[in-house]
């Protein structure tokens, strides 16, 4: 039975904080995780491994037992992994119960609490951990059930108003109240709204993340947006009033007499919502796009040409 690096599997070293681990198992997870990874046997093969390293080293009990272990892993592979106190040299029993299943589980070959997703090794050294096997009448010991991965497209104005919105995540329809204000890619958790758990443990959790699909309209930066707005040549030579489409409705703003090409307007508190600071919103900068005229007639054309001969434009 070859040993297993636990601290490998989640990419930490012995000196990690219980914090790193968490951090580690949940990253791990998501990538992993079979409904992310659908028919893909070695993401599963990984997702395992890594739920079987988070088992033991979240645990302070099992990990300063596989600490212990791990020094004396291979005296106890020179001696075959021979019996327990006065056995071939090595004590095993300080690692499993005592009078239990010696160093390679039971004589089946399985785990004795019925965790199949586990090794051999990791049955091998914690199988008597939680409490006597079935046999003996007593349950194995609980543990959280797996978390859930989800995505929710949102356009960017569902971003921008939140409410209420209904998902079905493994046949199960949940009801949730989106914040206004979510950005691309930000993932939100449901506790209790993942697998059940095993043998009485608590249910894992849902994570969802947020996709909000680009709009053709305007550029988001956190909570400030932009927006191109064209403007007549006519309203930027003599000045005006134009209505420009927010958010939160339409607005009118002033341009000033010869306004130039690519000007910047700022309207603040008409950006984005910030994310869990209700009435706090960004700004929205409005980006000048002077539209030329087209089709014009000849009398226009012939205005234009006076013009330019005027201000000694003319060709």
């Amino acid at each position: 039975m070859d040993y297993k690096d636990y601290y490998k599997s989640l990419g930490l070293d012995k000196s990690a904080t219980t914090d790193q681990i968490k951090k580690a198992y949940r990253k791990l997870a998501r990538q992993y995780h079979p409904d992310v990874n659908p028919n893909n046997a070695e993401a599963e093969r990984k997702f395992k491994e890594i739920n079987e390293a988070n088992e033991v080293l979240s645990d302070e009990e099992k990990r300063r037992k596989y600490d212990q272990l791990g020094a004396d892993w291979q005296r106890y592979q020179q001696t075959g992994g021979a019996g327990r106190a006065g056995g071939g040299g090595f004590d095993w029993s300080q690692y499993g119960q005592p009078g239990g299943y010696g160093g390679y589980g039971q004589a089946g070959g399985g785990d004795p609490f019925g965790n199949a997703d586990f090794s051999d090794f990791f049955s091998s050294i914690f199988g008597g951990m939680g409490g006597e096997s079935r046999a003996g009448g007593h349950s194995a010991r609980a543990s959280a059930g797996q978390d859930y991965q989800a995505e929710l497209e949102l356009t960017l104005a569902e971003a921008y108003e939140g409410g209420p919105r209904t998902l079905t995540v493994n046949g199960k329809k949940l009801r949730i109240n989106i914040q206004p204000g979510v950005e691309d890619g930000q993932t939100i958790r449901l506790r209790d709204q993942g697998a059940p758990g095993r043998n009485g443990g608590p249910a894992g959790s849902l994570y969802i993340t947020f996709r909000i699909a680009p709009d053709p309209r305007y550029t988001r930066t956190g909570a400030d947006l932009t927006l191109d707005v064209p403007v007549s040549i006519y309203t930027a030579l003599l000045g005006g009033q134009q209505v420009v489409d927010t958010l939160s409705g339409p607005v009118k703003i002033n341009v000033k007499p010869e306004t130039q090409n690519g000007t910047r307007l700022r309207l603040r508190g008409k950006g984005f919502p910030m994310y869990k600071q209700p009435g706090q919103f960004g700004d929205l900068y409005l980006r000048l796009d002077l539209s030329l005229p087209q089709h014009l007639t000849d009398k226009e054309k012939e205005l234009f040409r006076q013009l330019a001969q005027l201000r000694g434009e003319a060709s």
